[in-house]
Order: C-alpha cells, then sequence, then structure tokens
C-alpha cells in the first residue's frame, strides 16, 4: 500500500475506522471530488499506525495540551523546532508552532479536575486550514482539556514559506494521531463529545479538505453534530475565551500571516467588516521582509526581537494612505520600501552571511546584524504596527466601542502588545500566546455559541479557501 495515491475514500475510510463506524461511510456524501490534488501520498497504514500507538510523537506535536507546563513546553520545542530557533519567542506566523507555557497554571488545573465532572458540554475542534494539524477538547466554549498542535515548520522552513501541496500530506500524515491525543490528554472518548467542531475556511483548500473530511466521517460515524467555523472567528474568540467581560460593540484587529481586518462584533457571533489589507497581511509582510534581510524563517519573530535592538525612528517609512476605506490597510508599499534601502546600502554581504549560517541561535543572528540593519528592522517593525493600531483606534470611534480585541499570529509581537498598552482610552485585550496561533482550541470555543444556537452544518458541508466572516 506504501506510495499509493489516497484520496477521499481513503481517510473517510480511516476516520470511520478510528470512529468504530458500524456500516460504510459513503465517499459522496463530502461534497468534493478528491482532495483537488494528483498525488496525496501519505505513506501506509502502518505508518500511521505507529505514530498513533506513539501518541503522535513522531508527527512533531510542538503544542501539546493545554494544561502542559513551561519546562515540558521548552522541551517540546527543543525536540521540534531545534536550538537554532529557541530564542526568538512564539511565531506570529500563521505557520509556526505556538509553543510557550500552559493555558493554565497548576492551581487552576487542580481546580478544573475537581469540576470536570460538572461540565457538560464537550466539544472536539479540528483545525487545518494552513500548515499545523490541531486538535483540542474544549469544555462549555472556555475549559481547554487538552489542545495538541503538529506543526510543519520544519517542513516548509527549507522553502521560505508555506507549500501547499506539503501541507496538505503533512495534514493526512497527523490528523488521527493528533485526535487521538487530544481525547487522550482530555481524559475522553468520542462518546463523550456533544458536536465535533472544523474549520471549514478560509485557507488552503487541500489542508482544510483533510479537517473537513475528517471531522464529517467522525460526525457520521458517532452520529454527532457537525458544526462549521470560520477560521478568523475561531481566533476572535480566542480571546473571547478567556472570560473578559466585554461589553459590545466591540472591534476585533485579527492580524496573522494570512489575514488582517478589522470588524465591528456587535455582539457575540455577529460582525461587520470594517477595513481588510489589499495586498499583503501584516504577518506575511514581517515574514517576507525577514527573508528579504537573510533572516532565517518565520522572519517575523527574530524582527520583533531584533526591533529591541534598534532605533525604531532611524528609517522614515511613508504611512499609507487609503482612497476609499480609510481602514483597509496596505504593506506592499512598505515591503518594497524596505527592497529600495537594501538596495541603496551595502548591505549584500551581510545578508548573504547570515543566509549561509546554520540554524543560527539569535545572538549569532544578532553578531552579524549591523546597527542599521536593527534600526531598519526596528523601524520596519514601528510602522506596521502603527498601521494597525491607528485604524483599530478610528475604528472604535466610530462604532462607539470601549475594547479591541486583538488577534491572530500577530498578536503574540511583543511590540505590538506593548505599543497597545501605551494608548489610552482605549482596552486592547490579547490572547495568551500559546492561543494567539493556529490551534483547534479557538475552534471549539467559537463552536459553543454556534451548538447554543443549533447552527450546525451537513453533510454536504464544502471548504471555502475564501471563506468571509462579514460584508
Amino acid at each position: 500500500m506504501g506510495g499509493e495515491v489516497w484520496a477521499e475514500e481513503d481517510v473517510v475510510a480511516f476516520a470511520g475506522a478510528f470512529a468504530g463506524a458500524d456500516e460504510a461511510l459513503p465517499v459522496g456524501f463530502l461534497g468534493v471530488q478528491g482532495f483537488q490534488q494528483e498525488d496525496f501520498d501519505f505513506g501506509t497504514l502502518g505508518v500511521i499506525a505507529a505514530a498513533v500507538e506513539a501518541g503522535g510523537k513522531d508527527f512533531g506535536v510542538v503544542e501539546d495540551e493545554a494544561i502542559a507546563g513551561a519546562e515540558e513546553a521548552g522541551e517540546v520545542l527543543e525536540v521540534i523546532v531545534g536550538e537554532g530557533l529557541r530564542g526568538f519567542g512564539d511565531d506570529q506566523h500563521a505557520g509556526g508552532g505556538a509553543v510557550g507555557q500552559g493555558f493554565l497554571g497548576d492551581e487552576v488545573f487542580g481546580k478544573l479536575i475537581m469540576e470536570v465532572g460538572n461540565l457538560q458540554t464537550l466539544i472536539l475542534g479540528i483545525e487545518s486550514s494552513c500548515d499545523e494539524t490541531a486538535a483540542a477538547v474544549v469544555a462549555d466554549g472556555r475549559v481547554v482539556l487538552s489542545s495538541v498542535v503538529a506543526s510543519q515548520l520544519d517542513v516548509h522552513a527549507r522553502y521560505g514559506g508555506v507549500v501547499p501541496e506539503l501541507a496538505s500530506r503533512e495534514h493526512l500524515r497527523a490528523i488521527t494521531p493528533v485526535v487521538r491525543e487530544a481525547l487522550r490528554k482530555a481524559n475522553a472518548g468520542l462518546e463523550d463529545l456533544a458536536a465535533i467542531a472544523v474549520t471549514s475556511g478560509p485557507g488552503l483548500v487541500g489542508s482544510l479538505l483533510v479537517g473537513v473530511t475528517y471531522a464529517k466521517a467522525l460526525c457520521f460515524a458517532r452520529k454527532l453534530p457537525l458544526i462549521a467555523v470560520n477560521h478568523v472567528e475561531g481566533h476572535i474568540h480566542s480571546v473571547l475565551m478567556q472570560g473578559e467581560e466585554i461589553a459590545f460593540p466591540a472591534v476585533a484587529l485579527v492580524v496573522s500571516g494570512g489575514h488582517t481586518h478589522l470588524f465591528e462584533v456587535v455582539e457575540a457571533g455577529v460582525y461587520r467588516l470594517l477595513g481588510k489589507t489589499r495586498d499583503d497581511a501584516a504577518g506575511e509582510a514581517f515574514d517576507k521582509v525577514g527573508k528579504l534581510l537573510g533572516f532565517p524563517y518565520p522572519g517575523g519573530p527574530v524582527i520583533d526581537r531584533m526591533a529591541g535592538y534598534g532605533d525604531a525612528r532611524a528609517v522614515k517609512f511613508t504611512f499609507s494612505k487609503m482612497s476609499g476605506n480609510a481602514l483597509d490597510f496596505s504593506f506592499s508599499g512598505i515591503k518594497t520600501a524596505v527592497l529600495r534601502w537594501t538596495e541603496t546600502h551595502d548591505v549584500k554581504a551581510e545578508i548573504a552571511a547570515r543566509r549561509g549560517m546554520v540554524n543560527p541561535g539569535f545572538e549569532e543572528l544578532l553578531e552579524k546584524t549591523p546597527q542599521a540593519t536593527r534600526d531598519l528592522a526596528a523601524s520596519f517593525q514601528f510602522t506596521v504596527i502603527e498601521e494597525l493600531l491607528r485604524r483599530a483606534v478610528i475604528a472604535a470611534e466610530r462604532v462607539g466601542a470601549e475594547t479591541v480585541v486583538v488577534a491572530g499570529g500577530v498578536a503574540c509581537n511583543s511590540g505590538l502588545r506593548a505599543a497597545a498598552a501605551r494608548r489610552n482610552g482605549l482596552r486592547f485585550l490579547f490572547p495568551s500566546l500559546s492561543l494567539s496561533t493556529d490551534n483547534a482550541a479557538m475552534i471549539a470555543a467559537a463552536a459553543f455559541v454556534k451548538f447554543g444556537r443549533g447552527e450546525f452544518a451537513g453533510m454536504d458541508l464544502r471548504v471555502k479557501a475564501g471563506l468571509a466572516l462579514a460584508v
């Protein structure tokens, strides 16, 4: 069976076997014709079975359950990400693994163990929109019982960005061990679930199809409700699920490697689009500038840390002025400005030197980065942050909001958090670092609202790469 092409029916069959289906799962119920790629080869059943037995560790599980302590997370980071990137902090790109201290401290965990018997609604969330395979079990929309994320960082790092076909193959390899590990860590079985939630868009079509196909098969086999969740809405709920009291209307700024959007949150689950990027997402701009300067992938966290050693006012970048909707964003201009700066300064040698480094630590990179380039990184970051926060403040004034929710991978950025804290008159709320990057806990949390409203998806659910949250 090794080397064969695996398509829709294979994933359905495998998920059905995992769920203990007592009848054949109809392939046509998916509403898609295969995975729309010709050669999804993810090896033999024996390879996957071995990974399941090993608790999923063979597939780079870098974020293992919400209650993991800092020491355990540090060990996972060292093994999966490697010593070279260890000092860069949490990733603000959609493709990096979220590693950090657990969501819940020991005291909260002890309370959770005592109270878990009283929790009623357990939802399994599945996230596979880009290059991380994630599963989580969340109780009552807020208590994270487990959160497991299999990162593909090492797979894509050599290419300097996410390769869609490779991402799809890795999802196929990881989906079963990740889901099984999430259930095991939550001490729950499929029979304990009230529903299964899955990201149906936006994202990479091939990646989305893996998660949606698997979730459908589980729901069909166990006769569970299926809940479709917009990935962007999931990010918003990464903040809402933390229990902060939020007065509506509020403003949500979702900013990551794939998204930069401003929404009015009219009430929980009701949104109105206020502005969005017209070209690059902010996180994408961070990573592209990082690559341009010879920093290792992903470049966003490196720039964030490098900015602390530079003068943010040294390089004068022009703020974008948008015709039409003034709340829209554009980051292609500043990206081009950085390119022009490198062309007019003698930096080719230093960039080549950084690119030639193998798994460098941050201190090594810092030593190879002259002060002028440090200043450039700081100025670039300052300008992007100002673009984000200025529009968020204007949006809040327009809708009469007192709170701005900042979510997505770029919410990890220390400069953004510090700048938001200095803004007077508005309350900025950020998710924990572990919840900022892609994860399935936020998907399960967003699904809880839909579960209460009875908003379930059918077996004809289709994925949509450009799925909009609001217009």
